[in-house]
């Protein structure tokens, strides 16, 4: 199972270079990093990056981030992915690009 997280272009660089981060601004408020499930990032796109472009919907596969990911009730009590650590570019089983086109985010085919 894959869970995804949108980075804007900054924070993506970021990530790349050093290898790891404790996430964007939010997460670090937060003391974790977020993510969403498949069926969440469209909303999660919609109402954290609204006409936001440069974005890169980076794909985490579950299995890779063990005890540290928590589900835990968010928006309206829907479960959410939490990572308590540093999350590692090794971490990242893949990232494209999240164009905005006429206000809306083109997700890759096939996911959304």
């Amino acid at each position: 199972m894959q869970i995804y997280k949108i980075f804007r272009a900054p924070e993506w660089a970021e990530l790349r270079a050093k290898g790891e981060t404790r996430g964007a601004p939010v997460d670090l408020a937060d003391g974790f990093v977020h993510f969403s499930t498949l069926e969440q990032t469209p909303e999660t796109a919609a109402k954290h990056f609204a006409g936001e472009d440069g974005l890169m919907l980076v794909a985490i596969e579950v299995d890779r981030l063990g005890d540290d990911l928590k589900w835990e009730a968010s928006r309206g009590g829907a479960l959410f992915p939490h990572l308590y650590r540093t999350l590692a570019l090794s971490d990242v089983a893949w990232g494209q690009p999240l164009p905005l086109v006429d206000g809306v985010h083109q997700f890759p085919a096939g996911l959304a």
